[in-house]
């Protein structure tokens, strides 16, 4: 699959999962499974509303800012890197990844209008559920995709998506390190980047 449709699927997928938010009680796999597919009905609704793109992205970043362990993500992303960064210098990278995140992937969904995604099952893996669904999209063969969702933080939140063996973790890595690597580990500059990004 190429790249970009790659990187849309996990961006749709992702805004799925940070919309996953529920009160805090332990999870099995029906609800598991429950939540996923309620998520992904809500993304659907997002991407169907006819919004400008400009709106859609603020409003899967607000998503995002409200529902997912952005700090977590944030501090996978940045790396070793992240235990250097402190006080307002880190607050200022959280706040810009928040932005790119939201920008760069709200930039792929219109490729998912008239689009499928089936949860078909979910198991518990070590702390976390591991949903499997299948995803439908016009014109191409359909993938699996496996969505990672745990309630350890009080809530159910996502911290991984990965599909046809690309972990967006490892991929969103890859990229802020490259970032960060062009400006010779300047944390400051890698916040101006990721404004811009996306």
């Amino acid at each position: 699959m190429p790249n970009e449709t790659r990187r849309g699927v996990l961006g749709l997928l992702g805004a799925g999962l940070v919309m996953a938010a529920t009160p805090a009680r332990a999870l099995d796999t029906a609800e598991a499974s429950a939540l996923v597919q309620k998520s992904l009905d809500e993304v659907y609704a997002v991407i169907n509303s006819g919004k400008p793109p400009a709106q859609m992205y603020k409003d899967f970043e607000a998503i995002f800012a409200r529902y997912a362990d952005v700090d977590i993500i944030a501090r996978s992303a940045l790396g070793p890197a992240a235990r250097q960064a402190k006080g307002p210098e880190y607050a200022a990278y959280r706040q810009a990844f928040q932005g790119y995140i939201g920008r760069k992937y709200g930039k792929r969904f219109h490729e998912f209008i008239g689009s499928k995604i089936e949860v078909t099952g979910a198991r518990p893996v070590k702390s976390f559920y591991a949903v499997t669904s299948i995803a439908r999209l016009k014109g191409r063969s359909p993938m699996e995709v496996e969505w990672h969702v745990s309630d350890k933080s009080g809530q159910s939140r996502y911290f991984n998506i990965i599909i046809e063996g690309v972990n967006m973790l490892a991929s969103e890595r890859a990229e802020i390190s490259a970032m960060l690597a062009r400006r010779k580990g300047d944390i400051p500059a890698l916040a101006q980047d990721l404004q811009k990004a996306g």
